[in-house]
């Protein structure tokens, strides 16, 4: 299951820098994790200085 970034992020680019597969990008106001690429590795949400990436339901 893939990581999701909610809507509080704050485009720092952290999570981006640190994902090990490349499956995060800038997006339209907020930075955007794609879901084919996404391993759930979960180091986006260890990153994210306000835990804005939350695991899919």
């Amino acid at each position: 299951m893939a990581y999701k970034i909610t809507e509080d992020c704050i485009s720092c680019g952290t999570c981006a820098d640190e994902c090990p597969v490349g499956a995060i990008s800038e997006g339209d106001g907020k930075y955007e994790i794609d879901p084919e690429k996404c391993i759930d590795c979960g180091t986006c949400a260890g990153v994210c200085p306000i835990e804005a990436p939350k695991p899919e339901e």
